[in-house]
């Protein structure tokens, strides 16, 4: 296998890019990122050798502009909502998306790609789009296995500072008028640390062993949504009730809430949640990695939040 030196991270701006660039950086290897807005991507401008280019992934003739002299291809790109119901936004962002990149590595002659899935994919039964086009795309990284050296990652929620989970979730929390009702409450997760899903990244690229093979990542703990929700509120230094809602009045929720903007909260979500969110195995040891647990990291970045919320409010009352 060629040496590394340069590769290109489709969603390298978001969460798991962040934290991927970083530790691609300590390793040698330059990142180039691209991004529609460049201005939303200010956080890795700083990382020596970084590459930010301004470009529509989803233009195949871009695709192989941005994939020449790269050693190596790593997908991020994923969707938890579309705006739309029919689970058009979902295939374009998760299958339509992974057949460009595939026929861009072949006509480039990239040898490596880095697939993120997710846990619960399922081209056949999946409950939700999600699940499904999630899965249909793994199907189509694997067809590539005989051309390609390829590797598929299935995390479980994906925890850590700026996460879209724990820091949702005590947002929500604060909104509540005391009581918050809880979809789904006995949907089981086991969240793992985005450091530790960035290392397995990494440790995965120059690892012949890896080629054709799919990991599931998961944290040490396995939890219900119900525990999750009141540990945040714990931890974020909030009183409030949880109230956890039956799965008539959790189907009534998502079809109330996705119509908001945003949605919060959609049907294609509470299909999600009917499928446990954990791994048989957890392939994190196999990789070299030790699973950082919740209690870690979680309380620093929410518990920051609270102490930044009470000086602002101290702020707004001195001004008074």
């Amino acid at each position: 296998m060629r040496r590394m030196q340069r590769v290109c991270i489709l969603g390298g701006s978001g969460f798991v890019g962040r934290h991927l660039v970083n530790r691609l950086h300590d390793e040698g290897i330059h990142s180039r990122v691209p991004t529609r807005h460049r201005e939303r991507a200010k956080q890795i401008l700083v990382v020596p050798g970084l590459e930010l280019m301004q470009a529509d992934i989803h233009d195949p003739e871009t695709l192989q502009r941005l994939f020449r002299e790269c050693d190596a291809v790593v997908n991020l790109v994923g969707i938890l909502n579309e705006k739309g119901f029919d689970g058009s936004g979902f295939r374009r962002a998760h299958v339509e998306l992974t057949d460009k990149v595939l026929e861009a590595c072949r006509a480039t002659g990239v040898p490596r790609l880095l697939h993120m899935s997710a846990l619960g994919a399922d081209a056949d039964s999946g409950p939700s789009h999600y699940q499904r086009t999630k899965g249909e795309a793994e199907q189509r990284v694997m067809a590539y296995a005989d051309t390609l050296d390829v590797t598929i990652f299935r995390p479980s929620v994906i925890f850590g500072p700026e996460d879209s989970f724990f820091n949702q979730f005590a947002t929500l929390l604060r909104l509540s008028p005391g009581v918050f009702p809880l979809p789904t409450p006995r949907a089981r997760f086991s969240p793992v640390f985005v450091g530790d899903v960035a290392e397995a990244f990494t440790r995965a690229l120059r690892d012949r062993e890896t080629f054709g093979q799919r990991y599931d990542l998961c944290g040490p703990e396995t939890c219900t949504l119900d525990e999750l929700v009141r540990y945040t509120a714990r931890q974020a230094g909030l009183r409030r009730c949880v109230w956890p809602l039956g799965d008539r009045f959790s189907r009534l929720q998502a079809r109330v809430l996705q119509r908001l903007p945003g949605k919060p909260y959609s049907w294609d979500n509470y299909l999600s949640a009917t499928v446990d969110n954990v791994c048989e195995c957890n392939h994190l040891p196999q990789l070299g990695i030790h699973p950082t647990a919740i209690d870690a990291v979680v309380p620093g970045y929410l518990a920051n939040k609270t102490e930044r919320a009470r000086y602002n409010q101290f702020r707004q009352e001195a001004r008074r």
